[in-house]
């Protein structure tokens, strides 16, 4: 994702619209897409806002409103898996994606990796190596 354009690109543009030029015209002129320019000569005229708004920050996730109980939960459960946590959301109303609850935790620091020594989480057709192997009659 590319940088905001600047202030004076559109001054330019929006000047460019006040003068005559159509904002589809200006645009094109100054090199940006058209519906930049038609957005920011609208805002100019809504309310003389020439700046772009600040970006910066994330948006608030709806799992932050349950945030203490959901870093108890996994402190408390450290073999929890994500769709167990997402189970007990919906119990709790909150209506969650693998993805959201993910995110959630990764910002949180928490992680969830396979655990060989607890043998979840495994690839599916492989269990016990010495249970496949059949004993025949010894060779000679």
């Amino acid at each position: 994702m590319g940088g905001a354009y600047s202030s004076d690109l559109r001054v330019r543009v929006i000047r460019a619209v006040e003068g005559g030029m159509s904002a589809r015209a200006a645009s094109l002129h100054f090199g940006v897409s058209i519906n930049s320019g038609i957005r920011w000569v609208r805002q100019f005229r809504k309310d003389g806002r020439i700046e772009g708004l600040d970006r910066r920050g994330r948006r608030a996730s709806r799992l932050d409103a349950h945030e203490a109980w959901l870093v108890e939960l996994v402190a408390k459960n450290t073999d929890i898996t994500l769709e167990e946590v997402r189970t007990l959301l919906k119990k709790r109303g909150v209506v969650a994606s693998i993805g959201l609850v993910w995110k959630f935790y990764d910002r949180h620091d928490f992680s969830f990796k396979k655990s060989h020594a607890r043998r979840r989480a495994g690839s599916r057709g492989r269990g016990d190596r010495q249970g496949r192997v059949e004993k025949g009659p010894a060779l000679p």
